[in-house]
């Protein structure tokens, strides 16, 4: 393996999880100068610090995404946490996800592969990331904000110049003008929704004493968990299914796996794969002394695939008795409020999919490789509707 010092970025971004199993197995927590960060590969470790809010915290101004939307759920802790975080969260609780957006999620889902179906006969290549991962994210956040007057499209602008403002700020850049003209028509849309019937976010508003730039930074977030990370959870999620086809014969056979699979994705390839904290006093993590400030990437890639808790961890296995215990939504005052959602997202593509009577056949695994240092998904997911033909 290439020495911890010299590791790249495109390294990290690449085929990570052996360089991840290694520093697991030799150095648990190490400094990687390539991310100018302590790097925990660890799953007991990477969990210890998910629960230890008070020493290891997202409240500081290193934290990109809270310098380009302000503060919110995903910057704050303790109380100014709770104020942001629990009127977001009592709308997506599991039982109102399956409740409010089962059917429709599947609908969207069976809609989609018709037309890419449609789209592509048989012999022409269809990519079920762009046609079918990312448009139902959008549609399914789309549909549970109900913002007012406000479309996909919209959303899907207003995201990208997020994510592009993001990326700036990570990289020491100004994130530009454009990201300001975005919160400024989401913050419209707020304000037009505030007495909206049936928007999430006016209920959030009347339940809540969240002030409107907090409704529209906490929007912000919805926005970036709910397409980025759950297009990505989906795209390699059908990856692994399409790619392995005795796993695919497993689900045709029997369809009750289909949220097993769900599962079992998540853990072997978490779409959101660090997560940053920053250490507040002095600790040990390990056999590690960190100084306070101290900045810590937790790796739940590395720790979904930690040989001490999940057996044969590199293979994907639907009878795997206790992959409900991945850290793929982190554990803690931050688990992903979107959950619910983002699993009944991507259950509803694979069985989408699944239902393809023609079957589907993934015919380039190099591009449907996931990729990404942060957030990891396939280039594409290249598909045959039906059988390729013999070479």
């Amino acid at each position: 393996m290439t020495p911890v010092a010299d590791l790249t970025i495109d390294e990290l971004s690449g085929d990570v999880h052996p360089i991840l199993n290694q520093l697991r197995a030799d150095t648990p927590v190490v400094w990687v100068p390539a991310i100018d960060r302590w790097l925990v590969t660890d799953r007991d470790l990477v969990l210890k610090a998910l629960l230890d809010v008070a020493t290891y915290t997202v409240d500081d101004p290193r934290f990109t995404t809270a310098q380009v939307v302000g503060p919110s759920m995903l910057s704050t802790d303790g109380a100014a946490h709770a104020r942001h975080r629990s009127p977001f969260a009592l709308p997506f609780r599991r039982n109102a996800s399956v409740t409010g957006f089962a059917a429709t999620t599947q609908r969207d889902a069976a809609a989609l592969v018709d037309e890419l179906r449609r789209r592509n006969p048989s012999a022409q290549a269809a990519d079920l990331r762009a046609g079918l991962a990312a448009p139902l994210a959008v549609s399914t956040i789309t549909d549970a904000l109900g913002l007012v007057d406000t479309s996909g499209e919209d959303l899907l602008a207003w995201y990208r110049e997020i994510v592009t403002a993001v990326e700036a700020v990570t990289a020491g850049k100004h994130p530009g003008p454009s990201v300001q003209a975005a919160f400024d028509e989401l913050d419209r849309a707020v304000r037009r929704s505030l007495d909206g019937t049936g928007s999430i976010i006016g209920t959030i508003a009347a339940r809540s004493n969240l002030t409107t730039a907090e409704l529209v930074s906490n929007t912000a977030v919805m926005l970036f968990g709910a397409i980025e990370t759950s297009e990505g959870m989906t795209a390699n999620a059908l990856v692994h299914v399409l790619a392995d086809p005795s796993v695919l014969q497993q689900l045709r056979d029997r369809p009750e796996l289909v949220e097993q699979a769900v599962e079992e994705s998540l853990r072997m390839e978490p779409a959101a794969t660090l997560v940053d904290r920053y250490v507040t006093a002095t600790t040990t993590l390990g056999d590690v002394v960190l100084p306070q400030g101290a900045a810590v990437s937790l790796s739940l890639a590395g720790a979904n695939r930690d040989p001490a808790f999940f057996d044969d961890p590199d293979r994907f296995d639907l009878g795997r008795a206790n992959v409900g215990h991945h850290l793929a939504f982190v554990h803690g005052p931050h688990a992903c409020i979107g959950m619910h959602l983002a699993r009944l997202e991507t259950a509803a593509a694979l069985k989408a999919v699944l239902g393809v009577r023609e079957g589907v056949t993934l015919v380039d695994t190099e591009a449907a490789q996931p990729r990404g240092l942060v957030f990891r998904k396939p280039e594409s997911v290249p598909v045959i509707f039906g059988a390729p033909a013999p070479s």
